[in-house]
This record gives C-alpha cells, sequence and structure tokens, in this order.
C-alpha cells in the first residue's frame, strides 16, 4: 500500500499552551488542513464542491494523544480516506514528527451534506469521483 498524503507543518510559538505543549484543538486545524490539503491535491476544491450543491461534515472525531509536540517541531500530517457502503466515510490520519515519533493519532467520520435538502447524500464516493480530477490519492 502507498504512504498517505501527507502535509509538512511546523508547530507556532503561538500555538501552545502554558506548559509550551502544542494546544489540544490545534491537533484538529493541523487534521483539517491536511484534509483540505489533500482534496485540493485530487483537484477538489470547496467552490467545486458547493457548485455541486454539497459540503463536508465532520460527524465524530477521535484524538489519541502520544507525544508532546513543542514550538519549533516540524510535523508531517497524514491523511487516508475509507470508504464504505453508507453515506459516511471514515478518515484515518497521524501527526509524526520528521523522526518518525507518532505524536496523535486522528480517526474521524464525515459525510457530504446536500446543501439544499441539509441531509447527507446517500453515496458520497460518487460525488468525490465526479468533482475530481485525479482520484489516485483516494485509493481508487
Amino acid at each position: 500500500m502507498a504512504e498517505p498524503f501527507s502535509v509538512r507543518v511546523t508547530v507556532r510559538g503561538y500555538e501552545t499552551d502554558v506548559q509550551g505543549h502544542l494546544n489540544q484543538s490545534v491537533y484538529m486545524n493541523y487534521a483539517e488542513h491536511a484534509r483540505w490539503s489533500m482534496l485540493q491535491a485530487t483537484g477538489i476544491s470547496q467552490a467545486r464542491l458547493v457548485a455541486r450543491g454539497v459540503g463536508p461534515v465532520t460527524l465524530e472525531t477521535t484524538i489519541r494523544y502520544k507525544r508532546e509536540l513543542l514550538a519549533g517541531d516540524e510535523v508531517d500530517v497524514t491523511c487516508a480516506f475509507e470508504w464504505g457502503d453508507g453515506k459516511t466515510f471514515r478518515i484515518v490520519q497521524e501527526i509524526r514528527r520528521t523522526d518518525g515519533t507518532v505524536a496523535a493519532e486522528l480517526t474521524a467520520v464525515g459525510g457530504l451534506l446536500n446543501l439544499q435538502e441539509r441531509k447527507l447524500i446517500a453515496d458520497p464516493l460518487e460525488v468525490f469521483k465526479e468533482v475530481a480530477t485525479d482520484l489516485a490519492l483516494f485509493g481508487l
């Protein structure tokens, strides 16, 4: 299996808490940044999704903190989509120091919301296939 998509981020001082650790809420920002970076690499932009009448939603997120991150640390944030048969999909992510140490593991359950009906669409993978220009990063 190929390595998952990843994007490099440097921990900035203003993102840390009083102990000097990366603030817990920033892990979510890094994960979201990697997700949108991956979607953009497949040719999917927010504008393309909105033009199609859909928008991505996160239904659940779990974070397992493994090692601390400090200001100046460089990390790679991975992103891999896992497809099922229903209205939702999973996104599996890691935040790793450049030496390979896993700092956090994230899993999310997402879907695509019909912006008119405000309901999840039945087959999000089909919409991604329609709007993407490169499906390889999805493992398809």
